[in-house]
């Protein structure tokens, strides 16, 4: 039975050591992980389709347009001659002219094939087929910037993650200082060396560093909820590979692209809506040249002769046309209505060109300001190793000073907090540096060459 209870346990060891190998991730894997699964990108995957659909209802819409009806009647059959407006009330008899009324009923039957076809628009169907596939590039592109704003915010919440969890290290080891400290005084003042406030000093200083700890846990738990939610990974699954993530100072040349750039190329799509919207407007005030044919059926039990027959007789045809012609549609007041659409149009494209060159002109102070940053950090992390080092020293000083009774316990303390503090800025110098490359990278475009180098 133990034998048995052995077997099991190490299968379940191997197992959720084995997840645990599956379920690690570097960044880039975090990102594709993202793109997988991430709802937005699907809702805005969705937006793109449905932006071909358009272009397919677009052009169905130019085909001919063919209806049929049939119908059936039973009324009186009274008439007078006289004209009225084309959008007055229909008149629905026709004949029936006589000198009085008659209300005797008669029945009547009506069919009709009738189809037209814009055979020519003066380049009306090339100008909405211009602007249906500009509004699928506008949808691409707005799914390209959305892919682009997901991949920064992993790499951010990241680089949060390992900024926080190697503090941690920092941390649990101040605790670890803090509390050998503690045993120290706590001896000496056992021993009569040290007033007894010393120890609670000590006390406080431990419960500090573990606040401080705690902290910092919680800015881990929050960097790995973050990229839980990204990735759609559950949290308690989710392991973060850093072995790869080791300091390395490399510099990438990074200028400004206006033209590959998600976060410009998404306003020149919106611009192009604009262009393709001006070529539609020109063109639908234009002329229609319309060619249309019709064939119709005809049945009365009234007879010519205003005969009345059975009310049987008007549900069979009895006269059948046709007719073929050519139109040309245009209302003379196109002009003015092409005008103003147009003016409306110029307004918005202005609007437009002044968005775009805003935007330029942000990632160009958003890419300096991260060059000015970048330069910071590495001058700091060319300076940290010689505080860390300092640091170590002093403290090393102190300690066998306080040791020795030459100092007093707050000389100790501002010792190691010095140490604690110089190891604490390596990781938020080198936290710096990686994140000003990230915002560099992401305002001049290079985002996924920045990416990709982290491998």
């Amino acid at each position: 039975m133990r034998f048995f209870a052995i077997i099991v346990t190490v299968i379940w060891l191997t197992t959720s050591w084995a997840n645990a190998q599956v379920q690690t991730k570097t960044l880039i894997e975090l990102i594709e992980s993202a793109k997988t699964n991430l709802p937005v990108l699907k809702q805005k995957l969705a937006q793109v389709k449905v932006a071909r659909a358009v272009v397919t209802d677009v052009e169905h819409s130019f085909l001919p347009q063919i209806r049929a009806s049939a119908q059936y009647s039973f009324g009186s059959d009274n008439s007078i001659s006289g004209s009225t407006f084309p959008f007055s009330s229909t008149i629905a008899t026709s004949g029936g002219i006589r000198a009085d009324n008659k209300l005797e009923p008669a029945t009547g039957s009506l069919a009709v094939l009738y189809g037209d076809y814009e055979v020519y628009n003066f380049g009306l169907n090339a100008a909405k087929r211009q602007a249906a596939n500009a509004f699928i590039d506008l949808n691409q592109s707005d799914f390209e910037r959305e892919l682009y704003f997901l991949e920064l915010n992993v790499a951010k919440a990241y680089f949060s993650f390992l900024k926080n969890q190697n503090k941690l290290n920092t941390d649990k080891q101040n605790i670890e200082r803090y509390e050998n400290l503690y045993e120290l005084i706590r001896a000496q003042v056992v021993s009569g060396l040290r007033p007894g406030s010393d120890t609670s000093s000590a006390k406080a200083e431990i419960s500090k560093a573990r606040i401080g700890y705690n902290q910092t846990l919680g800015a881990v738990n929050q960097a790995m909820t973050q990229l839980a939610y990204f990735t759609v990974i559950d949290s308690k699954k989710l392991f973060i590979d850093t072995l790869k993530t080791t300091f390395n100072g490399n510099l990438i040349a990074m200028s400004l692209d206006t033209f590959n750039n998600p976060l410009i190329d998404y306003l020149y799509k919106r611009k192009n809506i604009f262009d393709t919207n001006e070529r539609v407007i020109e063109k639908s005030f234009s002329p229609k040249i319309i060619i249309g044919a019709s064939v119709l059926a005809r049945g009365s039990s009234v007879q010519y002769n205003d005969n009345y027959q059975s009310l049987l007789e008007g549900f069979g045809y009895q006269r059948f046309n046709y007719v073929l012609g050519a139109a040309v549609n245009y209302n003379l007041f196109n002009n003015l209505y092409r005008r103003d659409k147009i003016a409306i149009n110029k307004l918005q494209m202005e609007s437009s060109n002044l968005e775009i060159e805003q935007q330029v002109e942000t990632l160009h102070a958003t890419s300096l300001q991260a060059e000015n940053a970048l330069q910071t950090a590495q001058a700091n992390l060319l300076e940290i190793p010689i505080q860390i080092q300092a640091a170590q020293e002093t403290y090393t000083q102190k300690l066998a000073q306080y040791k020795s009774g030459l100092i007093s316990l707050n000389d100790l303390r501002n010792a190691a907090f010095g140490l604690y503090r110089a190891q604490s800025d390596y990781f938020d110098f080198q936290n710096d540096w990686y994140v000003a490359q990230l915002e560099r990278a992401a305002a001049t475009g290079k985002l996924e060459i920045f990416i990709q180098s982290l491998k």
